[in-house]
């Protein structure tokens, strides 16, 4: 039973991030991140945010860890007052790998089409 509850609150955290991003947040570094994935613990104490940043470089990538630190306590604000939860969440960050592991695999097996032409 819990674990259904937990994918509840995960999904409504996911959609409010999002929003929170596009309409509170006014920090120019979090401005091309995207929320892929949340995972909550069955108690929902703890959060993990995932997020990933429309381009490659590793400098963007550190900015928009560091914004996303920074607006922490507003997004974790903003969540406590939208969730009719007893307590919000602790919020944590993680850049998603999944995408550049994905864009990996296609390239990988792209090569390999062409090289049996």
């Amino acid at each position: 039973m819990a674990k259904f509850r937990a994918e509840r609150v995960a999904q409504e955290i996911l959609r409010d991030v999002n929003d929170i991003l596009q309409r509170k947040v006014r920090d120019p570094r979090v401005e091309g991140v995207t929320i892929t994935d949340v995972d909550v613990t069955g108690d929902l104490q703890q959060a993990t945010i995932y997020y990933t940043v429309l381009s490659d470089n590793e400098s963007d990538r550190n900015d928009a860890k560091t914004g996303l630190e920074k607006a922490k306590g507003l997004i974790r604000s903003e969540i406590g007052s939208r969730l009719q939860i007893y307590k919000t969440p602790e919020i944590y960050f993680t850049y998603d790998e999944s995408i550049a592991y994905g864009n990996r695999i296609d390239e990988l097996i792209n090569q390999l089409h062409r090289e049996e032409k």
